[in-house]
């Protein structure tokens, strides 16, 4: 089920970074024991993220319930990343931040979207593949996998 019209995507502002660094803690706590560790995201610095990285929010009523964090690079706009709250998952809000961020890279003049997630979060490398991202190489990386994607956009 897809309900995302009580949803609305904003900037982040400073004030935020808290509410962000508790969203991605919330979001990536079920991959701790699949890799037996925090998730670097988990680790961030939002303050210093929000400061010098574009973030976007999805805002329900109640809140923030989903957010992206993109960089604008010289070829491509990097995902460096994205999450949703734990309780709003499964209707569509990803979908929704995924598209924010392929319009940001289509107004910057950008043709592709980068990221990479971990080869162990494998819903998370179907959910980009289902949106059109491929996978570009794969590395090692404290023990398990890094899964680098990119999506090239069409003009």
């Amino acid at each position: 089920m897809i309900i995302t019209s009580s949803i609305r995507l904003r900037p982040a502002e400073p004030a935020d970074a808290a509410a962000i660094r508790d969203i991605v803690r919330a979001a990536y706590a079920k991959w701790v024991p699949v890799i037996g560790r925090e998730p670097l995201p988990m680790r961030a610095d939002y303050d210093k993220a929000v400061a010098e990285h574009l973030f976007d929010l999805a805002v329900e009523e109640d809140g923030i319930v989903g957010m992206i964090e993109t960089i604008l690079a010289d070829d491509h706009l990097w995902i460096e990343n994205v999450c949703v709250a734990p309780r709003a998952q499964g209707r569509g809000i990803g979908r929704l931040l995924l598209e924010q961020a392929e319009r940001k890279a289509t107004e910057a003049g950008r043709p592709a979207l980068r990221l990479l997630t971990n080869g162990a979060f494998e819903a998370n490398v179907l959910l980009y593949k289902r949106h059109g991202y491929t996978i570009d190489r794969e590395e090692p990386f404290m023990g398990g996998m890094t899964v680098y994607m990119s999506k090239r956009l069409t003009r």
